[in-house]
């Protein structure tokens, strides 16, 4: 299995995910990049708009039905209300799809309307699809040709609050996240918030209590715990260029030692390559998962409150969006989860 040398298209290759999946995927041992398209720049050649990339990848910007017929699998990193049609031609032709956006991240029809305005257009589909964080959900895999790669919010999210949801040692509706992502989370489009005179030394939330991510956050909670939970979630606009620093704040059953907790914490991803659950005492910090798949989480407990608060850091275009895509697709052709994924962040 380790000779095996998939064909992978992107659709999208020049947004910012896309061109972080051509970058992490030039350097997977199994992977070669067959085709790009871009609806922006076709006939451009990729390292034209990324010219970091001239001389490695020169590729010709083509049609998204050329990439699907050059493909083995199609990642696709477009805005939601797109993907629908995409996976359409990725299954008639036999080909597997795992999709950056938000179309098949929601069970719920209706929550996809409510948060999306949008309605499904091919409901068969979501039948064939599977979302995974493969940290939690790698063990329901069963050959979906469509995986729906979360969204870069709620994968820090979900890997910092599911050991303590698990366990259910935690008041129901207590949960209150505040989350601060670095500004390529808002994709490479010019938006009033993200120019630079706006951004920079400019620290603020945005979309309070109305974020679309919000009702995949509480399905990853009722995935993990069988708990139907409302949280308070606020993003916030940091300028950097990527990161997400998650903080979330659990309110206990019981007073139960934090040792206990931190335990539990290191026994459920004692396995996990890319979950670093930090000694008692240390801060995670986005600088340390920077051009990574690692996420860091550390905890802390607030004794007057019984307060769990877990500090989740991960980097939004590799873990939160391409680096787990590529670990979905490693799931997906049965290679080691960290083929293609072993560096680490830069120290300085």
């Amino acid at each position: 299995m380790s000779e095996i040398k998939i064909k992978v298209g992107i659709i999208g290759a020049t947004g910012y995910a896309g061109a972080e999946l051509v970058r992490l995927l030039i350097a997977h041992p199994n992977a070669e990049i067959a085709a790009l398209s871009s609806r922006s720049y076709e006939g451009k050649r990729f390292s034209e708009i990324y010219p970091a990339f001239f001389g490695a990848v020169d590729d010709i910007l083509t049609s998204e039905d050329a990439v699907i017929e050059r493909s083995d699998v199609i990642f696709a990193s477009l805005p939601h209300g797109l993907s629908e049609k995409i996976a359409r031609k990725c299954i008639d032709k036999g080909k597997k799809l795992i999709d950056l956006g938000a179309d098949f991240r929601l069970s719920s029809e209706s929550d996809y309307k409510e948060w999306y305005g949008l309605d499904y257009t091919d409901k068969e589909l979501h039948e064939k699809s599977y979302y995974m964080i493969p940290e939690l959900m790698r063990g329901g895999y069963k050959g979906q040709p469509i995986i729906a790669n979360p969204g870069c919010y709620p994968t820090s999210i979900a890997l910092g609050i599911s050991p303590i949801v698990k366990s259910g040692n935690f008041v129901r509706d207590s949960i209150v996240i505040d989350s601060k992502s670095g500004v390529t989370g808002a994709g490479r489009g010019l938006t009033q918030n993200t120019h630079y005179p706006d951004c920079n030394e400019a620290f603020g939330p945005y979309k309070v209590a109305a974020h679309r991510h919000t009702p995949e956050i509480e399905e990853n909670i009722y995935k993990v715990s069988g708990e139907k939970v409302k949280v308070i979630f606020t993003p916030h606009l940091t300028p950097v260029n990527r990161g997400i620093v998650s903080t979330i704040y659990v309110t206990l059953k019981e007073d139960v030692a934090l040792s206990d907790v931190y335990d539990a914490y290191v026994g459920f991803y004692k396995n996990e390559k890319f979950v670093r659950v930090l000694p008692l005492g240390s801060a995670a910090n986005l600088k340390n998962v920077r051009m990574s798949n690692y996420a860091d989480i550390s905890l802390h407990k607030d004794a007057r409150t019984n307060r769990l608060v877990i500090v989740a850091a991960i980097d939004n275009m590799v873990k939160g969006a391409s680096g787990q895509a590529i670990q979905n697709m490693n799931v997906m052709f049965s290679l080691a989860e960290d083929t293609g994924l072993t560096a680490i962040a830069p120290s300085f």
